[in-house]
């Protein structure tokens, strides 16, 4: 049995994963990749899915692996340092609570998918496989990412119950991502109950000025200023 990990323990693994989840790839690499602010591109969010819309999948490609890399160096870093899979539990979760809620963009982040998967390959492989497995059944046969993403998170809690991943601070770790996935994804969950939402490899215009993304339903032409609810 793992001894219990101190409250020091605990405040470095939540600041430090914090502050590495808080490092906004996706606003980076478009800037320096000359795609422009992608804040104001598309849905406005910083992930990878939006990046993508840029047309740039390089650049896509780039802001995925690091965001899914931030949540798994927090989960390994944690792992190595303390020797304890529940301090390294905390540091995911805060690496992609930094993620969703980055206090360098004013707390206003990315939706934390790539992020969710970087963490759980790094804590609980088998889960994150099946969760993958999800991902990609799910983007197949209906080419939404939000979708998918949303059912893949869902899930994971499951998954990591059934694959026997111990000890329970991964589960407990995989349901409060899982929630914070829905919370983030709450727009987008409009959109799909609209039939609104983008599909996968959509290119978004710029947003418009009452805070759309321009474009059209599913993906379409753009709409009006005031063709939006």
């Amino acid at each position: 049995m793992q001894p219990s990990i101190t409250l020091l323990t605990i405040t470095l693994c939540v600041v430090g994963g914090y502050l590495l989840g808080s490092i906004p790839f996706g606003v980076i690499a478009a800037r320096l990749g000359g795609a422009g602010d992608l804040r104001q591109i598309g849905s406005g969010s910083i992930g990878a899915t939006n990046v993508l819309r840029t047309g740039r999948r390089d650049l896509a490609l780039i802001t995925l692996i690091g965001d899914g890399g931030k949540g798994a160096v927090a989960v390994l870093l944690a792992g190595w340092i303390f020797k304890s899979a529940e301090a390294a539990a905390i540091a995911g979760g805060a690496a992609f609570l930094g993620h969703c809620f980055p206090v360098w963009l004013k707390f206003r982040g990315g939706k934390g998918v790539a992020t969710f998967y970087g963490t759980m390959f790094a804590i609980a492989w088998p889960a994150a496989l099946l969760a993958g497995a999800t991902w990609l059944i799910m983007a197949a046969l209906f080419r939404y990412s939000s979708l998918a993403g949303l059912t893949a998170a869902a899930l994971a809690p499951l998954y990591v119950f059934l694959t026997g991943q111990t000890p329970e601070a991964k589960l407990y770790m995989a349901a409060f991502m899982a929630v914070l996935i829905f919370i983030r994804h709450e727009a987008n969950i409009r959109r799909l109950l609209t039939g609104e939402e983008p599909r996968i490899g959509a290119k978004a215009a710029p947003k418009t000025p009452n805070g759309g993304d321009g474009l059209g339903h599913n993906g379409g032409p753009p709409l009006g200023v005031n063709d939006r609810s």
